[in-house]
């Protein structure tokens, strides 16, 4: 599969199998991101592995799913949770104000080299991080992020070209559809509205 395939198939996931992922898949994920571009070659990044179920289900608990969706059908259900997260860090020590972007590029390697080997992932940015701190051992110098929850799929997204709404809904057999603004509406050619 192509960068470009793999970019088109990409779809948040928020339903998994309940089969763990294996360590070196997952260290493999977290190279991916080490490797990504960052200014001033800063690489302002630190990275926590959780996949013990117990730190699992923590982090799980700390965390808010799909803003867009009934409380009900947002959160993966009993049996459908991740398998593992990867905790993502900005060090401050290496802050600059092109932080965000740093991370931003570092999770999307990740996430793309994740469905490259078959694993789902949902990142999340609504976490307790006064929760999940302590729980984690996090150091002062250390801010959390977000969370990358990952995990063999349990459904299949479907996108969609946006209409007039951006929020995402799941039809009556509870499958996730996703609207994504057309190539016509975000796409100038050679200056702004020329299309």
């Amino acid at each position: 599969m192509s960068v470009y395939e793999t970019v088109q198939r990409r779809r948040t996931i928020r339903r998994f199998q309940p089969k763990r992922v294996p360590l070196i898949t997952l260290r493999k994920i977290v190279d991916s991101a080490r490797m990504g571009p960052s200014a001033m070659n800063l690489q302002p990044w630190e990275f926590i592995i959780v996949d013990s179920p117990e730190l699992v289900r923590a982090i799980y608990a700390n965390t808010q799913w799909a803003g867009y969706l009934p409380k009900e059908q947002g959160p993966p259900p009993p049996g459908k949770e991740p398998t593992a997260f990867i905790v993502v860090l900005r060090n401050v020590r290496f802050a600059s104000k092109w932080t965000g972007h740093d991370i931003g590029a570092a999770v999307e390697n990740m996430i793309l080299v994740a469905l490259e080997e078959g694993i789902g992932s949902c990142w999340i940015a609504s976490v307790s991080r006064p929760t999940l701190r302590p729980i984690l051992n996090i150091p002062d110098d250390l801010e959390i992020d977000s969370v990358l929850a990952l995990g063999y799929p349990d459904e299949q997204p479907m996108a969609f070209d946006l209409d007039e709404s951006v929020k995402y809904f799941r039809d009556a057999e509870g499958r996730l559809h996703v609207p994504k603004r057309t190539m016509d509406s975000v796409v100038s050619h050679n200056k702004f509205g020329q299309r």
